[in-house]
């Protein structure tokens, strides 16, 4: 079984407070915020180091993707860490500001790159279905309609037996069950695993193991279709909100709140 799994690093969740946005160009300023491995591509990677050793793993191969800045490099490293056998860094400033049209077309061409030059077509391909960054929802199933490729997000159990696939995914009322046949993209929810620790065997192992970094002219692509020149979507205007009301702070106690909160209303006449 041969299984890409797409990696996105993201600013720590942690550090949110310290994300700021550039006002001119809608994009994220990234310098001097630590990324971390999105936990939905920690659990797509998870799940694809499962199925691998399920099947056998001298019979499979787990290889990562990702789309970033050439320093998130380590982001990989720690995929290589955690099991996967190979990864991939999409690397170019002509990949930068891409919304999830562009994103999912660049990292399609490197689907197809890879296959070709591996001879073979992925079985699977995984992904977060949403990301803590964005969360929206787009990218597995865009990448998976570049590729013509049955797809479903929100999965949050996946069996495969054979060349079938069952997937299990959480509705707002029921869990629905799919079944469909591989190549397959699958989007999938926190809820499917818990991942494994990096351990310092992994680590060890992850120092032998091929990382490669690609820029657009790797495969083969119109840059005119990648980052923001390729982007459908901008962002819209920016600005600071203005701050025209005065805060008070009313007691100290949730009584003292609730009483001072009731005079004012009283105040107010309503």
């Amino acid at each position: 079984m041969n299984i890409l799994v797409l990696i996105k690093p993201v600013p720590d969740p942690e550090k949110e407070k310290d994300v700021r946005i550039d006002a001119e160009s809608g994009r994220l300023i990234r310098d001097g915020i630590p990324h971390v491995i999105d936990p939905e591509s920690r659990n797509a990677l998870e799940t694809a180091l499962q199925l691998a050793e399920q099947s056998g793993r001298g019979q499979s191969a787990v290889i990562a993707l990702a789309m970033a800045p050439e320093e998130a490099k380590d982001k990989l490293v720690e995929a290589l860490a955690m099991g996967a056998d190979e990864a991939i860094l999409l690397s170019d400033k002509a990949f930068g500001g891409a919304d999830t049209y562009a994103t999912s077309y660049t990292l399609a061409a490197a689907v197809r790159r890879i296959e070709e030059v591996k001879a073979f077509t992925f079985d699977l391909i995984l992904a977060g279905t949403s990301s803590a960054d964005g969360g929206t929802s787009h990218v597995a199933v865009q990448v998976a309609e570049w590729l013509g490729r049955t797809h479903i997000s929100n999965v949050c159990r996946l069996d495969v037996s054979g060349e079938t696939l069952r997937a299990v995914k959480r509705s707002e009322e029921v869990m629905l069950t799919f079944e469909g046949e591989e190549p397959a993209v699958i989007g999938v929810t926190r809820d499917i695993n818990k991942p494994r620790f990096v351990t310092a065997m992994g680590i060890i192992k992850a120092r032998k193991k091929p990382l490669t970094i690609w820029d657009a002219g790797d495969l083969g692509i119109d840059t005119e279709r990648t980052g923001l020149a390729g982007s459908s979507t901008r962002p819209g205007r920016m600005f600071d909100p203005e701050q025209g009301r005065a805060g008070e702070t009313i007691g100290e106690t949730p009584e003292e709140a609730a009483t001072g909160i009731l005079q004012i209303i009283r105040k107010a006449g309503l």
